[in-house]
This record gives structure tokens, sequence and C-alpha cells, in this order.
């Protein structure tokens, strides 16, 4: 059923959300490289979603390889979404999504982005093109788990959540954010229901 404008409203979750600044203190749920295939077996666990909620995350921020829109849509149940466009992504994926997101978290300035570049640079070289004008780059691409501090700013890569690759671990990450910094957590796990002994 279409509205007076003749605007047929979206069933389910609307993503991403076009709001690009957030009070502090906030909590951002942070989760990348899921590589859900439509036809695939492979889904983001059920634990990862609800230790976002467990942490009253008031932001998700998606970091490429969703694969397709379902992963965005349950994300997006949980709190506003910020998600970016991966290489692996699908048509839908790439045309509702940019290739880097900027939004302001109190007076902090972060950037979410994926983190393929040219042929042989690799996600943390291009993330650190991001750190002088950013006070957090969040990435992805690598699969890898890295905190690091490059100048200025914090170089954040939860991994992956469902695909962790040569790494030993799965991830996901959480970032808490106050007037006075940023603290981001690595979430690290062999199996999903170890997540479930995660507490605030």
């Amino acid at each position: 059923m279409s509205d007076d404008l003749g605007v047929v409203p979206l069933d389910g979750p609307v993503w991403p959300t076009d709001q690009r600044r957030f009070a502090v203190p906030l909590t951002i749920g942070v989760i990348s490289d899921t590589h859900v295939y439509a036809n695939g077996s492979r889904r983001v666990p059920g634990e990862v979603l609800a230790l976002f909620r467990r942490f009253r995350c008031g932001l998700i921020v998606h970091c490429g390889d969703a694969n397709t829109g379902d992963v965005h849509d349950d994300l997006a149940e949980i709190a506003p979404l910020i998600a970016v466009v991966g290489n692996n992504d699908v048509d839908e994926v790439i045309d509702r999504l940019p290739m880097e997101a900027w939004f302001d978290v109190g007076p902090h300035r972060f950037v979410a982005i994926h983190g393929h570049g040219r042929k042989g640079q690799s996600a943390r070289a291009v993330a650190r093109t991001f750190a002088d004008r950013a006070a957090c780059v969040i990435y992805g691409h690598s699969h890898e788990p890295v905190i690091e501090q490059h100048g200025g700013a914090i170089l954040f890569n939860p991994g992956s959540a469902t695909d962790r690759r040569w790494h030993p671990h799965f991830g996901v990450g959480l970032i808490h954010v106050t007037d006075a910094g940023i603290t981001p957590e690595l979430v690290l796990y062999l199996n999903p229901a170890h997540l479930v002994n995660i507490q605030p």
C-alpha cells in the first residue's frame, strides 16, 4: 500500500541510516567481512547480534563484504546502521552504500571504509591514508583483528565474524566513546557460543 504521495514504504528495517551525528556516551558495535551469500549456509551468529544488544550499542558499523543485504537487515534491527561497500558485495548492496562513511560521535570524527585499494596495497595501508583526517578509522578487508595508533588516529579492524581465514580467531568489535576519548575493544572467539560469557 502506498501513502498519499505514492511512495511505497519498505518492509522491515531501513538501512543505512542517514544519521551522521551521535551523542556521547555511545558504544559502537563493529563487524566486517561477514561474507553471507544468498544461497550459502553461512550466517552472522545470533550470539554476535545478542552481544551488540547486551552492550546496548547505539550504533552498528559494518565495514563491507556483507555480500547480501540480509546481514544489514539483521543489524539495523539492533541500532542505526552505518555500512560501506566491500569488494565482494552484490549489486543490491553496492547501489545503497558508499565507499566511505564519515560520522561524528560527540567531539570525535570517525570514518568507516572497507580497505580495498590498489592491487598490492594492504588494508592497513589504505586505513593509514585516512589517519590525518579522523580520530578513528574503522576498516575491514584483511580479516585481521587490529587496534593500532597511527599518528593521532586509532586504526581499528574487528576481523571477521564468520570467516577467520588464516587468523586464529573470529572477531567483532566494541568502541566505547565519551567526551574524553575513544576506547576500542576487540572481541575474539573460536566458538560463537563463548560470547554469552562476555558481559558489560
